[in-house]
């Protein structure tokens, strides 16, 4: 079985943020916007390895972490037959990590301290440009296909039933940095007639689940939620889907992406990929936990993420450790 450890908080973050700038590579010339510290020569917007091999890094154990969910421990059991799968591919120790938040995720990998990680939607930006992870994979189906949706939901009795209904009520938002929780709502809504923090108050619940059970209970009006999230949810039998209704539901979006850091040996990240990529989901509890995933498709930060960083960037999101922060 796994470790199960939790990483620090947003203030850990930010003194290893304040630290670490001494490492700059001054002699970069491209790196987009990426933190100083990084590289960017041949234009992927991810982070380049060093070109000082001493600077590589082959731990004899690896840290795994996935986004923050609401229950750390039954997420430990459900990676638990990957990670035994990632020790045999590697030939390391893989220890699982739970963190607490997403600054918290950022922070240990832009720290040294997480080398694999999951990292949600909409923080994976702030991974990539403050942390140097490299996504690479991405849970998807057998003929490649994944994403999710972000759903606007409200109770089945509620008088809600188009988007410019939500003015005046009570909604939840999950945290700053989430994409489906309050990026794409935020750029998305306002062509639907309604206008976050102006049409209505915005309620930070701090996850989906929160929001979604918020909801439920009559805590919130209505709350955007990504759609994987709350289909695990009522799998789990954590709420009753006879007891909400959808509103709105949009195109879908990329899900988690998976990626490893940016200063990894060549060979180990390919070690790593291959794990990943050869991975069977079939009968084991991470494949009962995501259904409809079959397999980890291969992705690119510079092709599956315009869509976020386009929606980003309508809402004046800057990739500091003050935007990250303020989640």
């Amino acid at each position: 079985m796994p470790m199960h450890t939790s990483f620090g908080t947003t203030a850990l973050a930010a003194l290893a943020f304040t630290t670490s700038a001494a490492f700059a590579q001054d002699s970069c010339e491209s790196r987009g916007q990426l933190d100083e510290q990084y590289c960017d020569a041949n234009g992927d917007l991810v982070a380049d390895a060093p070109e000082d091999e001493s600077q590589l890094l082959n731990p004899d154990t690896l840290v795994f972490a996935y986004t923050p969910v609401e229950d750390p421990a039954i997420y430990e059991d459900i990676w638990t037959p990957f990670i035994d799968h990632l020790e045999e591919s590697t030939g390391k120790d893989v220890q699982f990590f739970a963190v607490q938040s997403n600054s918290a995720e950022v922070e240990a990998m832009r720290s040294g301290r997480l080398h694999i990680a999951g990292f949600s939607t909409g923080p994976t930006p702030f991974a990539v440009n403050l942390a140097g992870a490299v996504p690479f994979a991405i849970m998807g189906a057998d003929d490649g296909r994944f994403g999710y949706t972000l759903q606007v939901y409200t109770q089945a009795d509620s008088d809600i039933q188009e988007m410019p209904d939500l003015a005046g009520k009570r909604i939840a938002h999950t945290s700053p940095t989430s994409n489906s929780g309050n990026q794409a709502p935020r750029a998305l809504f306002p062509d639907l007639g309604v206008v976050p923090d102006e049409d209505y108050e915005v309620n930070y619940s701090g996850s989906h689940d929160q929001s979604m059970l918020g909801v439920v209970a009559g805590d919130y009006d209505a709350a955007p939620v990504a759609s994987e999230v709350v289909e695990r949810m009522a799998e789990r039998g954590l709420y009753d889907p006879e007891e909400v209704r959808i509103v709105w539901e949009s195109e879908p979006f990329p899900t988690t992406s998976y990626a490893y850091a940016h200063d990894l040996a060549p060979e180990l990240k390919e070690s790593i990929e291959d794990a990943f990529f050869s991975f069977d989901f079939e009968g084991t509890a991470l494949g009962e936990e995501f259904d409809g995933v079959s397999k980890f498709v291969p992705i690119t930060y510079e092709d599956q993420w315009a869509v976020i960083r386009q929606i980003q960037s309508a809402n004046g999101v800057e990739y500091t450790p003050e935007g990250l922060a303020a989640e």
